[in-house]
């Protein structure tokens, strides 16, 4: 149930995606006239709903280039960059992880560009935390433990700066969650990193809390239902998470994982069809 990755999304994609960062902002196809910065948000704004984040991109990195200092440019195309990395699977090669890991460092970058430019707009912060909080996911545990601090410090910045933001209220939910899921030997390579018992801080019941938080803000959301039903198993409520998987299949399509989440929700209900409550 651990590790959710990705769909395969077309390493072309990524690699384009990654390509783009060294090129300057994507014109527009085909226009009678230059596009304005607000005008390439809107395009990308619409590609970002349409599930395009290639196409998406290009249109913030346009706008970009237009305007330099443009806040929500900055922390969206760090935003899209993400949704592209996140579809490249664990399996899919060394190079295809290295793309990966590249788009996901770009990824921070743009985030923390943001936070310089906006210091107290919560997604510039929520931006960097995702980009590391992916990142780790596909790493080991010593390197888990290195971007444990800094992940939890920009989610919890976010929260700070704006109490509705759902992504934040996920990322520190989860946050816990792989916490309580790191080994001992982890968890001392932690204290010996951070000179103290940082990840003390981790437990089942601010996970459970903050994933609940991000479902009542966005309860159509598809992954906020998934690991909370996750959660919601390892702390023996297994009635609860049974309710969450059966509730994922019944959500929209809003995420370019959702159809990964759907079915790994699927698969973990075959698979806890008998179990009962442990608590």
């Amino acid at each position: 149930m651990r590790g959710v990755t990705s769909l395969l999304p077309g390493r072309a994609a990524a690699l384009a995606a990654l390509a783009a960062l060294t090129l300057p902002g994507a014109p527009a196809a085909v226009a009678q006239r230059p596009l304005s910065a607000g005008e390439q948000m809107a395009l990308g704004d619409s590609a970002h709903a349409a599930l395009a984040p290639v196409q998406a991109l290009g249109h913030y990195r346009a706008a970009l280039a237009i305007d330099s200092n443009n806040y929500a440019a900055r922390w969206k195309t760090g935003r899209e960059l993400v949704d592209i990395a996140k579809q490249i699977e664990d399996d899919a090669g060394d190079s295809s992880r290295h793309v990966r890991d590249s788009l996901y460092m770009a990824a921070r970058a743009y985030g923390e560009a943001a936070v310089r430019l906006n210091p107290m707009g919560a997604d510039g912060h929520f931006t960097v935390a995702q980009a590391l909080g992916r990142l780790a996911r596909t790493k080991g545990g010593k390197e888990r433990v290195r971007f444990a601090k800094l992940i939890y410090d920009e989610g919890m910045k976010a929260i700070e700066l704006d109490s509705t933001h759902d992504g934040a209220y996920h990322l520190i939910g989860a946050w816990h969650m792989e916490v309580m899921l790191l080994s001992g030997f982890q968890r001392f390579f932690a204290k010996t990193l951070f000179g103290g018992g940082f990840l003390d801080k981790g437990n089942w019941a601010d996970a459970q809390r903050y994933l609940e938080r991000a479902v009542a803000l966005k309860p159509r959301n598809v992954f906020h239902r998934l690991e909370l039903g996750e959660v919601y198993f390892d702390v023996g409520k297994v009635s609860q998470a049974r309710e969450q998987f059966n509730l994922v299949a019944t959500l929209p399509i809003g995420d370019v994982l959702d159809p990964k989440y759907q079915k790994e929700a699927k698969q973990i209900l075959e698979d806890i069809k008998n179990d009962k409550d442990r608590t």
